[in-house]
């Protein structure tokens, strides 16, 4: 690294000494041993970043189950206290749980099969409500002419069903990754209380083991209660937009309220995902357009109120999260790991949170007033 000549005089002032005469108020100087470090630190965590991407089979189903287990794991102490063995009380939680999202799936998945297997005959049905854009064709193949487009588009064209089955692929994880789940998933529950011991021993200092002993406590409490909090909310929002699609007369309105409530669970992607699919169900069950476009806006005002009033209102004073945070945290972990990445974004956000308050010292230098 080069040094100028005015940092080589400067060199050997002693620290906390005025600087020399002419010089006055001098910019910091970044040392070399700095700049290797934040290198070092970059390419740290760009090597663990690709190393999630790359083994992505493995980790998603580890870190979800570590997470979804120490959500759960109060309800496994509450078991212990009626003299349940905590084996017993995983395994009967895990059955719980699995039961419940079985239950909830089994409500959605069997009019989603129903209407696959009639994609066809729905896409003709959605092309003919659709004609009513048909008078905007000829203003459009007028601006395509003003700005030398060939004009050449003659009707609405119904776009294809071939994304159907690869994003079926792409939001179902493969068998080896449920049996990984599951697995870790009861024996970390299990093995809990050993674990948090171990994590406790391995530092030989006092203050060291009772913060980190803080720190465990805080994490399980905040994903607890966040996984009841946000766990009433979805269930409020699905309980409302199945009211109101069966005002709306829309098919199966129950299913449609699990599904809605099934993809809250994902933030910003799963309410978009859900209007996006009552508006196609409207429009190919309704008779008229005026009548499809009911259900989703009135999703739309559902998904308003809950995202901007009740959940910041209840999760964001208790946990304090950042709105830019958050969203980054979303798109960051669903690039990485698609919606189930984006499902953990949340959680592992409040367990950042929980590390940095407890591990950056409290006496840290403020920044000057304005």
């Amino acid at each position: 690294m080069r040094v100028l000549p005015s940092e080589r005089l400067l060199s050997h002032v002693p620290e906390g000494a005025p600087p020399p005469e002419g010089h006055g108020e001098l910019p910091p100087v970044i040392r070399r041993t700095e700049v290797v470090a934040f290198a070092l630190t970059g390419l740290l965590l760009i090597s663990v970043v690709a190393a999630l991407y790359v083994a992505k089979a493995f980790f998603l189903p580890v870190v979800m189950a570590f997470v979804v287990g120490t959500m759960l794991s109060p309800a496994a102490n509450l078991l212990e206290r009626y003299r349940v063995p905590r084996p017993v009380a995983a395994v009967l939680i895990v059955a719980a749980v699995a039961a419940a999202a079985a239950f909830i799936i089994g409500l959605f998945s069997s009019p989603l099969m129903e209407w696959s297997t009639h994609l066809p005959e729905f896409a003709a049905r959605l092309k003919d409500k659709l004609q009513v854009f048909d008078r905007l064709l000829p203003f459009w193949q007028q601006l395509q002419g003003l700005f030398g487009g060939s004009g050449a588009l003659s009707n609405f064209e119904v776009p294809k069903f071939d994304w159907v089955q690869p994003t079926i692929q792409f939001l179902s994880p493969t068998f080896t990754e449920f049996l990984l789940f599951f697995a870790t998933l009861v024996l970390f529950i299990a093995s809990w209380r050993d674990l948090r011991r171990t994590l406790i021993m391995i530092f030989g200092d006092h203050r060291a083991r009772l913060r980190t002993l803080r720190i465990l406590n805080e994490i399980e409490v905040h994903l607890g209660n966040y996984l009841l909090t946000v766990t009433a909310i979805n269930i409020g929002v699905g309980l409302a937009t199945g009211v109101v699609c069966a005002i709306a007369q829309m098919p199966r309105p129950a299913g449609l309220g699990a599904l809605a409530a099934t993809l809250n669970f994902i933030p910003i992607i799963g309410p978009i995902a859900t209007f996006a699919i009552l508006c196609v169900v409207g429009i190919i069950a309704l008779p008229s357009l005026g009548a499809a476009l009911i259900a989703p806006l009135a999703f739309c005002g559902i998904a308003f109120l809950e995202g901007h009033f009740i959940t910041p209102t209840i999760i964001g004073r208790r946990l304090a999260l950042n709105a830019l945070a958050v969203f980054l945290g979303i798109a960051f972990w669903t690039w990485l790991w698609g919606p189930m990445g984006a499902f953990l974004s949340s959680p592992l956000l409040i367990v950042g949170l929980i590390l940095k308050e407890h591990l950056l010292p409290g006496d840290s230098p403020q920044l000057p007033p304005d």
